[in-house]
């Protein structure tokens, strides 16, 4: 009954979407229709999606940016319908959220690829991270996965290789120097620099706690062909995958003028993937 229900808000939801496609909003100014479409993004920087907003506008799409502080509410949003779309997350942390809550988000189309980042306020330089330091990471599924891998690559641990990408911390099988590994909450890994010895903190958190990744991290993820899970993508729920509108936002945000956007304001820090 719980899940008839629930395609039932669905339904209804859709077609609230469809008929504010269909009717639009009158545009005051110039007596042309425009439809408004909900988009959530992370954190308080997002050029690339004003400046994608803005050529949109020219089409009569009103783009508006719902924005968030953290990685998990805006998953929720778009699988309840509160949101039409989301640009946000990697691929691999959307399967894990998919799987944990029973959704089908889907990806429609590929945005930037943002190496992780190890940063000290004290150290300049991974080898001098010392015997029982601490060093704080992400804690949800993906990023703690891919934190550990990182610390891995940097050659501070090693961890179980059976665990793929998604290792936790009881994975780890090697801890020469004995650090203590403390999840925290994404949000939360930026701000614990000043009682940890160095985190590890996603781009985006980064930059809004002022870092340039590519000049201030102590060790930055490599970018290979396994980066693939690690890639951020525009995400709709299953149902709209092939809704034209969603689509054309995703057309608007792969050009070449969104990339230069993104080479200027990330400072090479977040890397276009899109062919």
């Amino acid at each position: 009954m719980k899940k008839l229900k629930k395609l039932a808000i669905g339904t209804i939801l859709t077609a609230g979407v469809l008929l504010t496609a269909a009717c639009g909003n009158g545009n005051e100014a110039t007596g042309e229709e425009t439809t408004t479409v909900k988009l959530g993004v992370v954190g308080e920087v997002n050029e690339p999606w004003e400046y994608v907003k803005e050529q949109l506008a020219a089409d009569g799409i009103n783009l508006e940016l719902v924005k968030f502080s953290d990685y998990a509410t805006p998953n929720t949003a778009l699988a309840e319908g509160e949101l039409d779309l989301n640009s946000f997350q990697t691929k691999i942390f959307m399967e894990a959220f998919n799987e944990d809550h029973g959704e089908d988000l889907t990806p429609i189309g590929d945005t930037v690829i943002a190496p992780l980042g190890i940063y000290s306020s004290d150290l300049k330089d991974i080898s001098e991270i010392k015997e029982n330091d601490t060093i704080a990471i992400p804690n949800d599924v993906s990023n703690e996965g891919r934190a550990l891998l990182l610390l891995q690559t940097a050659g501070l641990i090693e961890v179980d290789p059976a665990k793929g990408q998604v290792p936790v911390v009881e994975d780890v099988t090697s801890n020469p120097l004995n650090l203590t590994l403390q999840p925290l909450d994404s949000s939360q890994t930026a701000r614990a620099l000043e009682d940890v010895a160095a985190s590890v903190i996603n781009s985006g958190m980064a930059v809004d706690a002022g870092f340039i990744p590519t000049e201030d991290a102590i060790f930055l993820e490599p970018v290979t062909e396994s980066s693939d899970p690690y890639v951020n993508a525009i995400v709709v729920r299953g149902e709209d995958k092939d809704n034209e509108l969603y689509n054309k936002i995703v057309a608007a945000y792969q050009t070449d003028g969104t990339k230069e956007v993104i080479e200027k304001t990330s400072k090479g820090s977040s890397i276009p993937v899109w062919k």
